[in-house]
């Protein structure tokens, strides 16, 4: 954490194909060892098959999917007194899409299929029917907000 100034955020770049910031942010998430032509295609395919198995817009359904997962509170470990107290926080909108994005990627490729557009389409088309593991990774998350909402006065 700087001590002078606070870090800028950076502008993300548009997708060269869809011209969406989203699609941007998915992508660098997805990079593994700096292959990002190799991460692109691999989201460019998942989302023609979102395309053809659903007979919707595949972007549109991405979009769906992500706001689907987003977060609404999440639990922080605050020590007080010698005892740590999970206490739940409401996510901010940046977060809420990293948060979002990161586990659509990371159910996606322990799920089972051959390709990992296969899986990402797959757990894409879960997610904008309010399915899967992503949504339950949201849902788990919740209820944990919501069962240690005692501690909340210990938000600060």
């Amino acid at each position: 954490m700087p001590r002078r100034t606070r870090a800028v955020k950076r502008a993300v770049k548009l997708d060269y194909k869809f011209g969406d910031k989203l699609v941007t942010q998915f992508v660098s998430c997805m990079l593994r060892s700096g292959k990002r032509s190799t991460a692109e295609g691999c989201l460019y395919s998942a989302l023609e098959m979102l395309e053809k198995k659903s007979g919707q817009d595949g972007l549109e359904m991405f979009h769906k999917a992500v706001n689907n997962v987003k977060p609404v509170l999440e639990v922080k470990s605050r020590r007080v007194g010698g005892a740590t107290y999970q206490v739940p926080v409401e996510v901010r909108p940046n977060r809420r899409t990293a948060l979002a994005i990161r586990w659509i990627n990371t159910h996606a490729g322990a799920r089972s299929g051959k390709s990992m557009a296969e899986k990402l389409a797959a757990e894409l088309l879960a997610a904008s029917n309010n399915e899967g593991a992503s949504i339950k990774k949201k849902e788990d998350t919740h209820k944990m907000a919501e069962a240690n909402k005692a501690f909340a006065h210990f938000k600060w």
